[in-house]
Protein backbone atom coordinates (compact mmCIF):
# COMPACT_ATOMS: atom_id res chain seq x y z
CA UNK A 1 0.00 0.00 0.00
CA UNK A 2 2.89 2.32 0.64
CA UNK A 3 1.71 5.38 2.56
CA UNK A 4 -1.19 7.27 4.11
CA UNK A 5 -2.18 8.93 0.81
CA UNK A 6 -2.88 5.48 -0.68
CA UNK A 7 -4.90 4.55 2.39
CA UNK A 8 -7.08 7.60 1.76
CA UNK A 9 -7.47 6.56 -1.86
CA UNK A 10 -8.43 3.01 -1.00
CA UNK A 11 -11.16 4.14 1.38
CA UNK A 12 -12.23 7.22 -0.54
CA UNK A 13 -15.83 5.93 -0.65
CA UNK A 14 -16.09 5.76 3.13
CA UNK A 15 -15.47 3.55 6.16
CA UNK A 16 -18.73 1.55 6.09
CA UNK A 17 -18.79 -1.80 4.28
CA UNK A 18 -22.40 -2.81 3.71
CA UNK A 19 -23.67 -5.38 1.23
CA UNK A 20 -20.23 -5.79 -0.35
CA UNK A 21 -19.58 -2.10 -0.99
CA UNK A 22 -17.83 0.79 0.73
CA UNK A 23 -20.02 3.76 1.54
CA UNK A 24 -19.89 6.86 3.69
CA UNK A 25 -21.52 7.11 7.09
CA UNK A 26 -24.61 9.21 7.67
CA UNK A 27 -24.09 10.48 11.23
CA UNK A 28 -22.89 13.92 10.13
CA UNK A 29 -19.84 13.55 12.38
CA UNK A 30 -16.31 13.02 11.14
CA UNK A 31 -13.45 11.14 12.73
CA UNK A 32 -9.70 10.96 12.12
CA UNK A 33 -7.51 7.88 12.14
CA UNK A 34 -4.25 9.07 13.67
CA UNK A 35 -0.83 7.43 13.54
CA UNK A 36 0.05 7.32 17.27
CA UNK A 37 3.77 7.25 16.50
CA UNK A 38 3.70 10.67 14.86
CA UNK A 39 0.36 12.27 15.70
CA UNK A 40 -0.38 12.62 11.97
CA UNK A 41 -3.84 12.01 10.51
CA UNK A 42 -3.75 9.19 7.96
CA UNK A 43 -7.47 9.01 7.13
CA UNK A 44 -10.65 10.98 7.82
CA UNK A 45 -14.18 9.66 7.43
CA UNK A 46 -17.78 10.12 8.44
CA UNK A 47 -18.92 7.96 11.33
CA UNK A 48 -21.80 5.51 11.03
CA UNK A 49 -25.18 6.50 12.43
CA UNK A 50 -28.16 4.39 13.34
CA UNK A 51 -29.35 4.37 9.72
CA UNK A 52 -26.10 2.73 8.66
CA UNK A 53 -26.50 0.06 11.32
CA UNK A 54 -30.03 -0.60 10.09
CA UNK A 55 -28.78 -0.92 6.52
CA UNK A 56 -26.00 -3.31 7.53
CA UNK A 57 -28.33 -5.50 9.57
CA UNK A 58 -30.80 -5.55 6.67
CA UNK A 59 -28.02 -6.64 4.30
CA UNK A 60 -26.95 -9.37 6.72
CA UNK A 61 -30.53 -10.52 7.19
CA UNK A 62 -31.07 -10.70 3.44
CA UNK A 63 -27.88 -12.71 2.94
CA UNK A 64 -28.58 -15.16 5.77
CA UNK A 65 -30.92 -17.65 4.02
CA UNK A 66 -28.54 -18.13 1.11
CA UNK A 67 -25.37 -18.38 3.18
CA UNK A 68 -26.82 -20.63 5.89
CA UNK A 69 -28.28 -22.80 3.13
CA UNK A 70 -24.87 -23.57 1.63
CA UNK A 71 -23.27 -26.86 2.51
CA UNK A 72 -20.43 -26.94 5.03
CA UNK A 73 -18.13 -27.93 2.19
CA UNK A 74 -19.13 -24.87 0.17
CA UNK A 75 -18.52 -22.55 3.11
CA UNK A 76 -15.22 -24.26 3.78
CA UNK A 77 -14.07 -23.83 0.19
CA UNK A 78 -14.92 -20.12 0.23
CA UNK A 79 -13.06 -19.62 3.50
CA UNK A 80 -9.98 -21.43 2.21
CA UNK A 81 -9.99 -18.96 -0.71
CA UNK A 82 -10.38 -16.20 1.88
CA UNK A 83 -7.24 -17.40 3.69
CA UNK A 84 -5.35 -17.40 0.40
CA UNK A 85 -6.38 -13.80 -0.37
CA UNK A 86 -5.29 -12.70 3.10
CA UNK A 87 -1.92 -14.37 2.63
CA UNK A 88 -1.45 -12.66 -0.73
CA UNK A 89 -2.16 -9.27 0.87
CA UNK A 90 -0.16 -9.90 4.05
CA UNK A 91 2.27 -7.04 3.46
CA UNK A 92 -0.54 -4.50 3.02
CA UNK A 93 -2.34 -5.75 6.12
CA UNK A 94 0.82 -5.55 8.23
CA UNK A 95 1.58 -2.03 7.01
CA UNK A 96 -1.91 -0.67 7.72
CA UNK A 97 -2.14 -2.43 11.10
CA UNK A 98 1.11 -0.79 12.21
CA UNK A 99 0.08 2.55 10.71
CA UNK A 100 -3.22 2.81 12.60
CA UNK A 101 -2.05 1.18 15.86
CA UNK A 102 1.60 2.20 16.11
CA UNK A 103 2.67 -1.37 16.77
CA UNK A 104 6.12 -2.49 15.59
CA UNK A 105 6.05 -3.81 12.05
CA UNK A 106 7.73 -7.01 13.20
CA UNK A 107 4.77 -7.67 15.52
CA UNK A 108 2.27 -7.08 12.70
CA UNK A 109 4.33 -9.14 10.26
CA UNK A 110 5.24 -12.06 12.50
CA UNK A 111 2.22 -12.29 14.81
CA UNK A 112 -0.94 -10.39 13.86
CA UNK A 113 -1.20 -11.15 10.15
CA UNK A 114 0.06 -14.78 10.16
CA UNK A 115 -2.19 -15.47 13.15
CA UNK A 116 -5.17 -14.14 11.24
CA UNK A 117 -4.39 -16.22 8.16
CA UNK A 118 -4.01 -19.31 10.33
CA UNK A 119 -7.26 -18.58 12.15
CA UNK A 120 -9.04 -18.28 8.79
CA UNK A 121 -7.63 -21.62 7.66
CA UNK A 122 -8.70 -23.23 10.94
CA UNK A 123 -12.31 -22.07 10.65
CA UNK A 124 -12.35 -23.06 6.99
CA UNK A 125 -11.80 -26.58 8.26
CA UNK A 126 -14.18 -26.16 11.19
CA UNK A 127 -16.98 -25.25 8.77
CA UNK A 128 -17.12 -28.92 7.75
CA UNK A 129 -17.80 -30.04 11.32
CA UNK A 130 -21.20 -28.51 11.93
CA UNK A 131 -22.68 -31.66 13.34
CA UNK A 132 -25.27 -32.86 15.79
CA UNK A 133 -25.32 -36.03 17.85
CA UNK A 134 -26.17 -39.54 16.80
CA UNK A 135 -29.74 -40.74 16.93
CA UNK A 136 -31.13 -42.90 19.71
CA UNK A 137 -34.45 -44.17 21.03
CA UNK A 138 -35.01 -42.50 24.37
CA UNK A 139 -38.81 -42.74 24.44
CA UNK A 140 -40.39 -45.94 23.24
CA UNK A 141 -40.85 -45.93 19.48
CA UNK A 142 -39.43 -42.45 19.03
CA UNK A 143 -36.01 -41.61 17.64
CA UNK A 144 -34.33 -38.40 18.76
CA UNK A 145 -31.30 -36.57 17.44
CA UNK A 146 -29.74 -33.13 17.80
CA UNK A 147 -29.10 -30.68 14.99
CA UNK A 148 -26.74 -27.73 15.17
CA UNK A 149 -27.92 -24.80 13.09
CA UNK A 150 -26.83 -21.25 12.33
CA UNK A 151 -28.57 -18.69 14.51
CA UNK A 152 -28.96 -15.67 12.20
CA UNK A 153 -27.50 -12.16 12.21
CA UNK A 154 -24.67 -11.63 14.70
CA UNK A 155 -23.73 -8.16 15.91
CA UNK A 156 -20.13 -7.90 17.13
CA UNK A 157 -18.00 -5.14 18.60
CA UNK A 158 -14.20 -5.33 18.46
CA UNK A 159 -11.53 -3.28 20.30
CA UNK A 160 -8.63 -1.18 19.05
CA UNK A 161 -5.63 -3.10 20.39
CA UNK A 162 -5.66 -5.92 17.80
CA UNK A 163 -8.06 -4.64 15.12
CA UNK A 164 -7.29 -7.28 12.50
CA UNK A 165 -7.15 -10.27 14.81
CA UNK A 166 -10.22 -9.23 16.77
CA UNK A 167 -12.18 -8.79 13.54
CA UNK A 168 -11.13 -12.31 12.57
CA UNK A 169 -12.01 -13.78 15.96
CA UNK A 170 -15.50 -12.30 15.72
CA UNK A 171 -16.23 -12.90 12.07
CA UNK A 172 -14.72 -16.29 11.27
CA UNK A 173 -16.55 -18.67 13.64
CA UNK A 174 -19.85 -16.91 13.00
CA UNK A 175 -19.52 -17.14 9.23
CA UNK A 176 -18.11 -20.68 9.26
CA UNK A 177 -21.24 -21.81 11.12
CA UNK A 178 -23.50 -20.26 8.45
CA UNK A 179 -24.36 -16.96 10.13
CA UNK A 180 -24.06 -13.46 8.74
CA UNK A 181 -22.50 -10.64 10.71
CA UNK A 182 -22.30 -6.91 11.32
CA UNK A 183 -19.04 -5.91 13.00
CA UNK A 184 -18.39 -2.57 14.61
CA UNK A 185 -14.64 -2.00 14.92
CA UNK A 186 -13.19 0.71 17.15
CA UNK A 187 -13.57 4.02 15.34
CA UNK A 188 -9.88 4.84 15.89
CA UNK A 189 -8.64 1.67 14.13
CA UNK A 190 -11.14 0.58 11.45
CA UNK A 191 -8.91 0.16 8.42
CA UNK A 192 -7.81 -3.48 8.60
CA UNK A 193 -11.32 -4.59 9.54
CA UNK A 194 -12.55 -2.98 6.33
CA UNK A 195 -9.73 -4.63 4.39
CA UNK A 196 -10.66 -7.97 5.96
CA UNK A 197 -14.24 -7.66 4.73
CA UNK A 198 -13.06 -6.62 1.27
CA UNK A 199 -10.77 -9.65 1.11
CA UNK A 200 -13.73 -11.89 1.95
CA UNK A 201 -15.65 -10.44 -0.99
CA UNK A 202 -12.64 -10.99 -3.28
CA UNK A 203 -12.61 -14.62 -2.14
CA UNK A 204 -16.21 -15.09 -3.23
CA UNK A 205 -18.02 -14.85 0.09
CA UNK A 206 -21.40 -13.36 -0.89
CA UNK A 207 -22.29 -9.71 -0.40
CA UNK A 208 -24.01 -9.05 2.91
CA UNK A 209 -22.45 -11.98 4.77
CA UNK A 210 -19.81 -9.69 6.34
CA UNK A 211 -20.65 -6.05 7.01
CA UNK A 212 -18.65 -3.35 8.81
CA UNK A 213 -20.12 -0.26 10.45
CA UNK A 214 -17.61 2.19 11.87
CA UNK A 215 -19.19 4.46 14.41
CA UNK A 216 -19.15 5.58 18.02
CA UNK A 217 -20.14 3.14 20.74
CA UNK A 218 -22.94 5.30 22.12
CA UNK A 219 -24.56 5.54 18.70
CA UNK A 220 -23.68 2.72 16.33
CA UNK A 221 -22.58 0.26 19.02
CA UNK A 222 -25.59 0.49 21.30
CA UNK A 223 -27.99 0.50 18.36
CA UNK A 224 -26.35 -2.65 16.98
CA UNK A 225 -26.53 -4.46 20.33
CA UNK A 226 -30.18 -3.53 20.80
CA UNK A 227 -31.29 -4.14 17.21
CA UNK A 228 -34.30 -6.49 17.10
CA UNK A 229 -32.97 -8.39 14.08
CA UNK A 230 -29.64 -9.17 15.73
CA UNK A 231 -29.88 -12.50 17.56
CA UNK A 232 -26.42 -12.63 19.17
CA UNK A 233 -23.97 -10.05 20.47
CA UNK A 234 -20.24 -10.68 20.80
CA UNK A 235 -18.17 -7.99 22.50
CA UNK A 236 -14.49 -7.63 23.36
CA UNK A 237 -13.45 -4.68 25.49
CA UNK A 238 -13.39 -3.34 29.01
CA UNK A 239 -15.43 -4.86 31.80
CA UNK A 240 -17.19 -1.54 32.41
CA UNK A 241 -18.43 -1.31 28.81
CA UNK A 242 -19.18 -5.04 28.84
CA UNK A 243 -21.68 -4.48 31.65
CA UNK A 244 -23.48 -1.90 29.49
CA UNK A 245 -23.49 -4.26 26.50
CA UNK A 246 -24.93 -7.02 28.69
CA UNK A 247 -27.64 -4.71 29.98
CA UNK A 248 -28.78 -3.84 26.45
CA UNK A 249 -28.44 -7.37 25.05
CA UNK A 250 -30.32 -9.09 27.85
CA UNK A 251 -33.18 -6.62 27.57
CA UNK A 252 -33.83 -8.04 24.10
CA UNK A 253 -33.02 -11.64 25.15
CA UNK A 254 -29.98 -11.99 22.89
CA UNK A 255 -27.32 -14.62 23.18
CA UNK A 256 -24.25 -12.92 24.63
CA UNK A 257 -20.50 -13.49 24.35
CA UNK A 258 -18.17 -11.26 26.39
CA UNK A 259 -14.37 -11.18 26.40
CA UNK A 260 -13.51 -8.46 28.89
CA UNK A 261 -10.61 -7.06 30.88
CA UNK A 262 -7.69 -8.87 32.42
CA UNK A 263 -5.03 -8.44 35.07
CA UNK A 264 -2.89 -11.50 34.44
CA UNK A 265 -0.74 -12.79 37.31
CA UNK A 266 2.78 -14.08 36.61
CA UNK A 267 3.64 -16.45 39.48
CA UNK A 268 7.32 -17.35 39.94
CA UNK A 269 8.06 -20.15 42.40
CA UNK A 270 11.50 -20.40 44.03
CA UNK A 271 12.60 -23.36 41.88
CA UNK A 272 11.88 -21.56 38.59
CA UNK A 273 14.49 -20.91 35.91
CA UNK A 274 15.22 -17.30 36.85
CA UNK A 275 16.59 -16.22 33.47
CA UNK A 276 13.59 -17.71 31.64
CA UNK A 277 11.19 -16.03 34.07
CA UNK A 278 12.86 -12.64 33.67
CA UNK A 279 12.72 -12.85 29.89
CA UNK A 280 9.14 -14.10 30.00
CA UNK A 281 8.07 -11.27 32.29
CA UNK A 282 9.50 -8.58 30.04
CA UNK A 283 8.07 -10.09 26.85
CA UNK A 284 4.76 -10.93 28.49
CA UNK A 285 4.26 -7.49 30.01
CA UNK A 286 5.36 -5.43 27.01
CA UNK A 287 3.60 -7.29 24.18
CA UNK A 288 1.77 -4.72 22.05
CA UNK A 289 3.06 -2.01 24.44
CA UNK A 290 1.15 -3.74 27.23
CA UNK A 291 -2.16 -3.13 25.45
CA UNK A 292 -3.17 -6.76 25.67
CA UNK A 293 -5.79 -8.15 28.04
CA UNK A 294 -3.64 -11.25 28.61
CA UNK A 295 -0.39 -9.33 29.20
CA UNK A 296 1.55 -10.11 32.37
CA UNK A 297 0.70 -7.28 34.76
CA UNK A 298 1.25 -8.66 38.29
CA UNK A 299 4.43 -10.63 38.96
CA UNK A 300 4.36 -12.58 42.23
CA UNK A 301 7.84 -13.88 43.01
CA UNK A 302 8.71 -16.23 45.87
CA UNK A 303 11.01 -14.41 48.24
CA UNK A 304 14.30 -16.30 47.56
CA UNK A 305 14.19 -15.13 43.90
CA UNK A 306 12.53 -11.77 44.44
CA UNK A 307 15.53 -9.40 44.53
CA UNK A 308 17.28 -11.05 41.59
CA UNK A 309 14.04 -11.04 39.59
CA UNK A 310 13.50 -7.31 40.18
CA UNK A 311 17.08 -6.52 39.18
CA UNK A 312 16.92 -8.74 36.11
CA UNK A 313 13.62 -7.38 34.82
CA UNK A 314 14.68 -3.76 35.36
CA UNK A 315 17.95 -4.32 33.54
CA UNK A 316 16.27 -6.06 30.60
CA UNK A 317 13.52 -3.42 30.35
CA UNK A 318 16.20 -0.75 30.01
CA UNK A 319 17.50 -2.46 26.84
CA UNK A 320 14.13 -2.42 25.09
CA UNK A 321 14.26 -0.24 21.97
CA UNK A 322 11.49 2.33 21.49
CA UNK A 323 11.24 3.81 18.04
CA UNK A 324 9.61 4.12 14.65
CA UNK A 325 7.15 1.22 14.25
CA UNK A 326 8.36 0.68 10.69
CA UNK A 327 11.99 0.22 11.78
CA UNK A 328 12.53 -3.56 12.03
CA UNK A 329 14.80 -3.05 15.05
CA UNK A 330 12.06 -1.37 17.12
CA UNK A 331 10.86 -3.47 20.06
CA UNK A 332 8.19 -1.18 21.50
CA UNK A 333 5.86 1.21 19.72
CA UNK A 334 3.68 3.97 21.15
CA UNK A 335 0.44 3.56 23.02
CA UNK A 336 -2.67 3.97 20.91
CA UNK A 337 -3.10 7.66 21.75
CA UNK A 338 -1.83 10.48 23.92
CA UNK A 339 -4.95 10.09 26.04
CA UNK A 340 -4.09 6.45 26.72
CA UNK A 341 -0.49 7.40 27.51
CA UNK A 342 -1.72 10.00 29.98
CA UNK A 343 -4.00 7.41 31.58
CA UNK A 344 -1.11 4.97 32.01
CA UNK A 345 1.16 7.72 33.34
CA UNK A 346 -1.53 8.65 35.85
CA UNK A 347 -1.47 5.16 37.37
CA UNK A 348 2.30 5.29 37.71
CA UNK A 349 2.40 8.82 39.14
CA UNK A 350 -0.20 7.95 41.76
CA UNK A 351 1.76 4.81 42.64
CA UNK A 352 4.83 6.88 43.51
CA UNK A 353 3.02 7.81 46.70
CA UNK A 354 2.92 4.22 47.96
CA UNK A 355 5.41 2.19 45.87
CA UNK A 356 8.78 2.42 44.11
CA UNK A 357 9.17 2.96 40.37
CA UNK A 358 12.25 0.83 39.74
CA UNK A 359 12.68 1.79 36.10
CA UNK A 360 10.73 3.71 33.47
CA UNK A 361 7.77 5.78 34.55
CA UNK A 362 8.17 8.50 31.94
CA UNK A 363 7.64 9.43 28.32
CA UNK A 364 10.78 9.68 26.20
CA UNK A 365 11.69 12.97 24.63
CA UNK A 366 13.74 13.77 21.56
CA UNK A 367 12.66 12.24 18.27
CA UNK A 368 9.81 10.33 19.92
CA UNK A 369 8.25 13.31 21.67
CA UNK A 370 5.44 13.75 19.14
CA UNK A 371 4.28 10.15 19.57
CA UNK A 372 2.34 8.51 22.40
CA UNK A 373 5.39 6.68 23.75
CA UNK A 374 5.98 5.55 27.33
CA UNK A 375 9.01 3.74 28.68
CA UNK A 376 8.78 0.17 29.97
CA UNK A 377 8.01 0.49 33.67
CA UNK A 378 8.59 -1.74 36.68
CA UNK A 379 6.90 -0.91 39.98
CA UNK A 380 7.79 -2.64 43.28
CA UNK A 381 6.60 -2.35 46.86
CA UNK A 382 2.90 -1.82 46.16
CA UNK A 383 0.30 -3.35 48.45
CA UNK A 384 -1.99 -6.07 47.11
CA UNK A 385 -5.07 -3.87 47.51
CA UNK A 386 -3.52 -0.83 45.78
CA UNK A 387 -4.89 0.63 42.57
CA UNK A 388 -1.89 -0.33 40.47
CA UNK A 389 -2.25 -4.00 41.48
CA UNK A 390 -6.03 -4.25 41.19
CA UNK A 391 -6.92 -2.10 38.16
CA UNK A 392 -6.32 -2.79 34.48
CA UNK A 393 -3.70 -0.29 33.26
CA UNK A 394 -3.34 -1.41 29.61
CA UNK A 395 0.17 -0.11 29.15
CA UNK A 396 3.84 -1.20 29.48
CA UNK A 397 3.73 -1.46 33.28
CA UNK A 398 4.59 -4.51 35.40
CA UNK A 399 4.06 -4.59 39.17
CA UNK A 400 6.14 -7.05 41.20
CA UNK A 401 5.29 -8.34 44.70
CA UNK A 402 6.95 -11.01 46.90
CA UNK A 403 5.27 -14.03 48.47
CA UNK A 404 6.43 -16.67 50.93
CA UNK A 405 4.39 -19.87 50.65
CA UNK A 406 2.83 -21.55 47.62
CA UNK A 407 -0.59 -21.07 49.20
CA UNK A 408 0.03 -17.34 49.44
CA UNK A 409 1.23 -17.06 45.85
CA UNK A 410 -1.88 -18.74 44.46
CA UNK A 411 -4.16 -16.77 46.77
CA UNK A 412 -2.63 -13.47 45.60
CA UNK A 413 -2.87 -14.54 41.95
CA UNK A 414 -6.62 -15.02 42.38
CA UNK A 415 -7.11 -11.82 44.36
CA UNK A 416 -8.53 -9.51 41.67
CA UNK A 417 -11.93 -9.42 39.97
CA UNK A 418 -10.37 -10.67 36.72
CA UNK A 419 -9.65 -14.16 35.43
CA UNK A 420 -8.60 -14.09 31.80
CA UNK A 421 -5.04 -15.46 31.79
CA UNK A 422 -2.14 -16.31 34.09
CA UNK A 423 1.21 -18.07 34.10
CA UNK A 424 3.13 -20.20 36.59
CA UNK A 425 6.89 -20.67 36.55
CA UNK A 426 8.38 -23.77 38.17
CA UNK A 427 10.52 -26.80 37.42
CA UNK A 428 8.34 -28.90 39.74
CA UNK A 429 5.52 -30.77 38.01
CA UNK A 430 3.36 -30.88 41.14
CA UNK A 431 3.64 -27.15 41.72
CA UNK A 432 2.85 -26.41 38.09
CA UNK A 433 -0.16 -28.74 38.07
CA UNK A 434 -1.45 -27.29 41.30
CA UNK A 435 -1.20 -23.77 39.84
CA UNK A 436 -3.09 -24.75 36.69
CA UNK A 437 -5.86 -26.26 38.84
CA UNK A 438 -6.20 -23.52 41.42
CA UNK A 439 -5.58 -20.29 39.54
CA UNK A 440 -8.97 -19.07 38.33
CA UNK A 441 -8.33 -18.02 34.74
CA UNK A 442 -9.39 -19.11 31.29
CA UNK A 443 -5.79 -19.82 30.28
CA UNK A 444 -2.83 -20.75 32.49
CA UNK A 445 0.56 -21.04 30.83
CA UNK A 446 3.40 -22.95 32.47
CA UNK A 447 6.92 -21.55 31.99
CA UNK A 448 5.67 -19.23 29.25
CA UNK A 449 3.30 -16.31 28.88
CA UNK A 450 1.26 -15.03 25.90
CA UNK A 451 1.26 -17.69 23.09
CA UNK A 452 -2.12 -18.53 21.57
CA UNK A 453 -3.11 -21.04 18.91
CA UNK A 454 -6.19 -21.32 16.71
CA UNK A 455 -7.06 -24.81 17.92
CA UNK A 456 -7.42 -23.82 21.60
CA UNK A 457 -10.02 -21.56 23.27
CA UNK A 458 -9.48 -18.06 24.57
CA UNK A 459 -11.84 -16.58 27.15
CA UNK A 460 -12.13 -15.73 30.81
CA UNK A 461 -13.55 -16.37 34.25
CA UNK A 462 -15.13 -13.90 36.68
CA UNK A 463 -15.19 -10.26 35.52
CA UNK A 464 -13.19 -11.20 32.44
CA UNK A 465 -16.40 -12.40 30.83
CA UNK A 466 -17.71 -15.64 29.38
CA UNK A 467 -17.65 -17.42 26.06
CA UNK A 468 -14.69 -18.48 23.96
CA UNK A 469 -12.86 -17.13 20.94
CA UNK A 470 -10.97 -19.41 18.55
CA UNK A 471 -11.18 -23.23 18.61
CA UNK A 472 -14.17 -25.50 18.09
CA UNK A 473 -15.65 -24.16 21.34
CA UNK A 474 -16.01 -20.76 19.67
CA UNK A 475 -17.51 -22.33 16.56
CA UNK A 476 -20.22 -24.07 18.59
CA UNK A 477 -21.15 -20.82 20.36
CA UNK A 478 -22.36 -19.45 17.02
CA UNK A 479 -24.81 -22.32 16.58
CA UNK A 480 -28.12 -23.23 18.18
CA UNK A 481 -29.18 -26.73 19.19
CA UNK A 482 -32.42 -28.26 17.96
CA UNK A 483 -33.97 -31.51 19.20
CA UNK A 484 -35.66 -33.47 16.40
CA UNK A 485 -37.97 -36.40 17.30
CA UNK A 486 -39.56 -38.99 15.03
CA UNK A 487 -42.43 -41.39 15.71
CA UNK A 488 -41.20 -44.67 14.23
CA UNK A 489 -44.50 -46.59 14.36
CA UNK A 490 -45.92 -47.73 11.04
CA UNK A 491 -49.33 -46.17 11.71
CA UNK A 492 -49.76 -42.65 13.01
CA UNK A 493 -50.87 -42.52 16.62
CA UNK A 494 -54.38 -41.25 16.08
CA UNK A 495 -55.23 -41.94 19.69
CA UNK A 496 -52.25 -40.06 21.11
CA UNK A 497 -54.40 -37.29 22.49
CA UNK A 498 -56.16 -39.74 24.81
CA UNK A 499 -52.88 -40.24 26.70
CA UNK A 500 -53.05 -36.61 27.73
CA UNK A 501 -56.72 -35.69 27.70
CA UNK A 502 -58.56 -38.99 28.10
CA UNK A 503 -61.74 -39.86 26.15
CA UNK A 504 -63.88 -37.03 24.81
Amino acid sequence: MGNGIQVRDRFADGAQYIGGKLRSGTSGRHHDVVNPATGETVYSYELAGTADVDAAVAAAREAFPGWSGTTPAERSEAMHRFAAVLAEQAEDFAYVESLQCGKPIKLSTEFDVPGTVDNTSFFAGAARHLEGKSAAEYDGDHTSYVRREAIGVVGSIAPWNYPLQMAAWKILPAVAAGNTIVLKPAEITPLTSLMFAQAATEAGIPDGVINIVTGAGKDAGEHLVGHPDVVMTSFTGSTAVGRRVAEIATSTVKRLHLELGGKAPFVVFDDADLEAAVNGAVAGSLINTGQDCTAATRAYVQRPLYDAFVQGVAALMETVRLGDPFDPSTDLGPLISHAQRDRVAGFVERARGYATVVTGGEAPGGELEAGAYYRPTLVAGAAQDSEIVQSEIFGPVLVVLPFDTDDEGIRLANDTPYGLAASAWSRDLYRANRATREIKAGCVWVNDHIPIISEMPHGGYKASGFGKDMSSYSFEEYTQVKHVMYDNTAVARKDWHRTIFGDR
